[in-house]
């Protein structure tokens, strides 16, 4: 009997020659089937839809957190939007041959950096099915084979969905191999991945605190830190609170179950008085349970005491922590100590409090009167994103095709020796 390492190297082993297969192609060729992939998705709709209805249901019965109900939940408009998905990735430049740069040598030698694939990509995410689209079609615009091991809450809809991929990319000329599953539904099948250094090249886990630190702890393959989102809005003394009150209520309500919703908002003592009323208000009016310090609880009864646990929380759901701050420098020191790298936001009329809020907060994103919610490939015009890097090194923030690739050196010479 094949064992679970075994099975996982096998798709490790067929992934890492599909790569080699895939890193030449054109991008005329690889935007063609990236196109008829778009079409597929439509087109095989009812049976993609079919199969997360039973993934859905078996959540639901096995009382699984709304919020993750929702994130594996497809509709025919999230399928329209993951087909779109691709279709923005096609019309994107290809990243691979792109100079960096380059110079000619005073001894007469061209010399470039180019770009080239990373190899064999490995996504490990939670629930979420469109990821399994998005990473396929940025991993194959780039020219990486890619290894998905979703959560097994999403097995029948990832089946679905590569059955299509796969059968697109050999019609098309392409080896299906560079879109495979990762077998097996146990963390023994994620160990295992995460034991195939040379074969997997990089690890992209997407999904909470818990799965990520878990990643990053025992691979032996190089890791991206991707998606763990306590993000901030921090409202300042010259802030326009009209603004200000738009921005928070998008940034925590417009969909409060992914990474770049707000989640904290920290207001300057300043203008406490006048906003925090307003501010609170509307969160509860949208339905938002608000953890608040003393200065919160005081104005509004309906707050509970937020905890140290609240201040770190990634709560992906109608809840928010809301503070009082004396200046910006208290905010800014709340956020580095709170915070996870991820996406902050300042409200001020202030050039010099902005500023010193982008180079003080040490985040992969700063908006400034902007919602959080605008990290995102998508909205970056990036196409699709593998995922918001929280780290910093090999890539931070959205990840779209260039953080996809490598670079090698090239040199060019005639018959040119060291001496």
């Amino acid at each position: 009997m094949i064992t679970s390492a075994e099975a996982v190297r096998d798709v490790a082993v067929r992934a890492k020659a599909a790569a080699a297969l895939l890193a030449p192609v054109s991008r005329g060729e690889k935007d063609r089937v990236l196109l008829a992939m778009a079409e597929a998705l439509l087109a095989r709709s009812a049976e993609i839809l079919a199969a997360n209805a039973e993934d859905v249901a078996a959540a639901q019965a096995a009382g699984t957190a709304d919020a993750m109900v929702d994130r594996l939940t497809l509709t025919p408009a999230r399928l329209s939007g993951m087909a779109d998905g691709l279709r923005q990735v096609a019309v994107l430049d290809d990243p691979v041959g792109e100079v960096v740069r380059g110079r000619l040598l005073p001894n007469g030698m061209e010399l470039r950096q180019v770009r080239v694939p990373l190899g064999v990509v490995g996504i490990i995410y939670e629930a979420r099915p469109n990821v399994t689209v998005d990473a396929a079609g940025l991993c194959l615009k780039s020219g990486n084979a890619v290894l998905l091991r979703g959560s097994a809450s999403a097995i029948r809809s990832n089946t679905a969905l590569v059955e299509v991929l796969r059968d697109v990319a050999a019609a098309g000329g392409l080896p299906a191999d560079a879109v495979q599953l990762v077998p097996g539904l146990d963390h023994d099948s994620v160990k295992h991945l995460m034991r195939l250094r040379g074969l997997v090249d990089v690890l992209i886990p997407r999904g909470g605190a818990g799965l990520i630190r878990a990643v990053v702890e025992e691979s032996t393959v190089p890791v991206i830190e991707t998606g763990v989102g306590n993000c901030h809005v921090y409202v300042d003394v010259d802030a326009d609170l009209e603004q200000a009150l738009a921005i928070t209520v998008n940034a925590k309500t417009h969909r409060v179950s992914v990474c770049n919703s707000a989640e904290t908002l920290l207001v300057h003592r300043a203008v406490a008085q006048r906003f925090l009323p307003r501010v609170l208000a509307a969160l509860h009016d949208a339905g938002v349970a608000v953890h608040g310090d003393e200065a919160v609880c005081a104005v509004d009864q309906r707050a509970v005491p937020a905890t140290d646990d609240d201040w770190a929380a990634e709560y992906l759901s109608l809840d928010m922590a809301v503070r009082v701050v004396d200046s910006l420098d208290d905010a800014v020191a709340h956020i580095r100590r709170w915070g996870s790298g991820h996406t902050e936001a300042i409200v001020t009329r202030s050039l010099r409090a902005s500023r010193r809020f982008i180079t003080t907060c040490d985040s992969a994103a700063v908006m400034v009167n902007a919602s959080t919610r605008f990290t995102d490939g998508e909205r970056f015009g990036m196409g699709a994103e593998i995922g918001i890097s929280t780290q910093k090194l090999h890539a931070r923030g959205p990840m779209g095709l260039p953080e996809l690739t490598s670079t090698t050196w090239v040199g060019v010479g005639d018959g040119h020796l060291v001496s």
